[in-house]
């Protein structure tokens, strides 16, 4: 598999991590058929969704597949009135990263970036390797000090 700048960067950290492929006949997949195509239970498998607040500022949240962002929550947690989804079509442009392949590591510039409280019981999570078909599996703590993260109550049952 070719490095990412995302496994560049945990290189960078000296932090233990595996990498994994899954197929994707080059489309992004939802969270859940990840987890399915690689056999993991779906609560260690999060995916990183980029938003963008009522002043304008934007902020990651990185979640587990099973779940739902709670917007209210989120924005909560920023310290917003409100937070929505950012459009697909800017996702690129804004973070560096397309849809299926975004990941809190190495974005274009630095966001506040929020893990689901959730992460902190998991021994390990997987989060996108930075391209399609690819995860990375590490110890949560060592991704957030990669990105500057830090966890709130953010989710939501679907």
């Amino acid at each position: 598999m070719k490095k990412t700048n995302a496994m560049r960067i945990l290189d960078r950290h000296k932090v233990d991590y595996q990498t994994f492929q899954y197929p994707h006949e080059g489309k992004a997949l939802e969270g859940g058929q990840v987890a399915a195509l690689m056999g993991q239970d779906p609560r260690h498998v999060f995916k990183t969704l980029v938003t963008v607040g009522a002043g304008g500022g934007i902020y990651v949240f990185v979640i587990p597949v099973c779940k739902e962002l709670d917007l209210k929550k989120a924005a909560a947690a920023v310290k917003e009135k409100s937070v929505s989804m950012l459009q697909t079509a800017k996702l690129l442009e804004t973070v560096g990263y397309m849809r299926g392949a975004c990941t809190p590591i190495g974005m274009k510039k630095s966001f506040t970036t929020l893990f689901d409280a959730s992460a902190e019981e998991c021994g390990y999570i997987f989060i996108s390797g930075g391209c399609l078909g690819s995860q990375i599996k590490a110890k949560p703590g060592d991704i957030m000090a990669c990105c500057g993260a830090g966890t709130a109550e953010i989710t939501a049952e679907p």
